[in-house]
């Protein structure tokens, strides 16, 4: 079974400053990495991570440095979360589609597009299917028709 050795930042820190102190001692910074590696106790592999994460965040490197990856990571999810709020911001009669034909134009003009809405999508005439589906406008009910074949229409 695989376990996560969670490392504290004053550990990272001291590792990755051992690396930069000794580096010069080696033939290459791997080979320093390895054996101070072996002597702390973590993969080489691991401290390869922190030094070039270190490297990033003092500019020796080319990336987005610790602060600027949180940062990053913190916008995405602010535009996920409001992507998912202006999803449900839509009154529902606006998200099925029946709405009267003045009341959906307005709101058509407000929408960045217009597969959803139809010229013709007025209030207990027609009904015009959701985004996700792909079904057409149905038909006009004409009043003496029984409950059951009205449920069909709408269906």
């Amino acid at each position: 079974m695989k376990t996560t050795t969670k490392y504290s930042l004053e550990f990272r820190e001291r590792a990755v400053r051992m690396v930069f102190d000794h580096q010069g001692e080696h033939e290459s910074q791997w080979k320093a990495i390895v054996s101070i590696a072996t002597k702390i106790g973590c993969t080489g592999e691991t401290l390869r991570k922190w030094v070039r994460q270190a490297e990033r965040d003092q500019g020796k490197r080319p990336g987005l440095s610790s602060s600027e990856r949180d940062r990053l990571k913190e916008l995405e999810r602010e535009v996920r979360e409001l992507k998912r709020a202006n999803e449900n911001k839509w009154p529902i009669c606006v998200r099925i589609g029946v709405m009267s034909h003045a009341r959906a134009s307005i709101h058509a003009a407000a929408q960045p597009s217009d597969r959803f809405w139809s010229p013709c999508a007025r209030a207990n005439n027609m009904r015009v299917a959701p985004r996700s589906s792909k079904r057409a406008p149905l038909r006009r009910m004409s009043p003496d028709r029984s409950r059951s074949s009205r449920r069909a229409a709408w269906r």
